[in-house]
């Protein structure tokens, strides 16, 4: 019979197969459980998105990152804060527990003046345009410019002027526009009040103006943007702004898109703006960036009154360096497995293929040590007798020749119960015959 066919009909074989498999896979295990530490694929269950004052667009947008995220098991704890100062120094606090924010462009070189970039902190792409509105009473342009309207920044000296509250990046953006145009911050009464408290004292008349940064979705925006008696300031150096500010764009509110029944705005307003970014600490787990990405695709990726269609969330930030799983699926798109498959499964298979492919690269080449191992342990079955066959042979004239042929009973009895496959049985019957020729030399009394 062909030692294979032997191989798969011998249940010794069989045994023996599988104890050699079994240190086999056991190593292999080992391997994986050590990528997997080494790796760790699946992310928290758990992350802190900081997103600014209630009711606010930060607040409203973090609301539905959490809701998709939620999708895939992820919890997203909201942290309510001032605005975007308050969130970028939240991410360099290594103790606040906050993993990623969302951050006005420019906060950071309007508050220390620093074009360095930070190397803790890693941008998961800009999401969209937050304008500056500065909206003002018409009663006061008249009361202090003898004007229906406000017409430059540089007119604010003697204004009652609301910049928001410290923590957000308003105030710091707005010292740097004031300061760009010679204004000094001392000839204005300003003050720095939560945005609510600042509408209703500007509806009320104890503001002449209020300034806010906010995307258009801000339900305080919607309102004054539609309240008789309050204006929106058109910024008309706009592209002077843009150019001087590498934070700033210049964007248009188009005439009619606020309310086209009642032509709101009348006209198209020029507004500067700067971009809002998501940013997370550079530790952020890679699949936490990938999902926050997609979301942001899905939340931002829809046109609005300042882009088109597909204009956000995009890969450029001039201020922070791109995550570089975020690169991957501006460039890729959702990855191919997570289309078919659950989100934590196709994320285990995405991040551990490359150590899986090495672990194989690995144990191919033990693979083939494999079937001598086998055979090795067959033949010891056999072999590990012989041993004891010498000894008693070698004892031969200096140890009792009773005591000699009790033992060599005791090894053939045991050797009658080994079981070998076929292809071995000529090793077991040539072991038998070597007990008989060591039985008979103890007999006769040669060593």
């Amino acid at each position: 019979m062909p030692e294979s066919t032997d191989l798969r009909r011998s249940p010794v074989a069989w045994r023996e197969l599988a104890w050699s498999v079994g240190a086999f896979v056991a190593l292999a295990a080992l391997l994986l459980m050590a990528a997997y530490v080494v790796l760790q694929p699946n992310p928290p269950r758990r992350v802190v998105l900081a997103t600014g004052v209630e009711q606010g667009a930060y607040d409203r947008f973090g609301r539905r990152y959490a809701e998709l995220l939620q999708r895939h098991g992820i919890t997203v704890e909201l942290r309510a804060t001032q605005g975007a100062a308050e969130n970028l120094d939240l991410l360099r606090r290594p103790d606040s527990g906050v993993d990623i924010a969302f951050v006005q462009g420019g906060t950071d070189q309007a508050r220390a003046g620093s074009d360095k970039p930070d190397g803790e902190l890693v941008s998961l792409g800009s999401l969209f345009y937050e304008p500056l509105w500065l909206f003002y009473r018409e009663d006061a342009a008249q009361r202090l410019l003898g004007a229906p309207r406000l017409e430059s920044l540089t007119q604010l000296p003697r204004w009652r002027l609301d910049v928001g509250v410290e923590g957000s990046g308003l105030p710091p953006l707005m010292a740097r526009l004031l300061e760009a145009n010679r204004v000094d911050l001392g000839a204005l009464q300003l003050s720095q009040q939560p945005l609510t408290p600042a509408v209703v004292e500007l509806l009320e008349g104890r503001l002449d103006a209020l300034a806010l940064a906010s995307a258009p979705e801000a339900s305080m925006v919607q309102m004054l943007l539609q309240t008789p008696g309050i204006r929106l300031h058109d910024f008309v150096q706009a592209e002077a702004y843009a150019r001087r500010f590498p934070f700033i764009s210049a964007v248009t509110l188009p005439r009619g898109v606020v309310d086209l029944a009642h032509d709101l705005p009348g006209a198209d307003v020029r507004l500067v703006a700067p971009t809002t970014a998501l940013l997370a600490r550079a530790s952020l787990h890679p699949a936490l960036v990938q999902l926050f990405v997609q979301a942001a695709q899905e939340i931002h990726g829809t046109p609005g009154w300042f882009q088109r269609k597909g204009d956000f969330p995009h890969a450029a930030d001039a201020e922070h360096p791109l995550a570089p799983e975020a690169l991957r699926v501006y460039r890729s798109g959702v990855p191919w497995l997570q289309r078919y498959l659950p989100f934590w499964l196709a994320n285990l298979a995405d991040r551990m293929w490359v150590a899986l492919l090495a672990i194989v690269a690995v144990l191919l080449p033990l693979s083939r040590v494999l079937p001598p191992l086998v055979e090795y342990r067959i033949r010891s079955r056999v072999f590990r007798w012989y041993g004891q066959l010498r000894e008693i042979e070698g004892a031969v004239g200096r140890r009792e020749t009773g005591e000699l042929l009790h033992e060599l009973e005791q090894i053939d009895e045991r050797v009658g119960r080994v079981i070998v496959p076929l292809s071995h049985a000529d090793e077991l019957y040539a072991l038998r015959s070597h007990i008989q020729l060591v039985r008979r030399r103890v007999v006769d009394g040669v060593g």
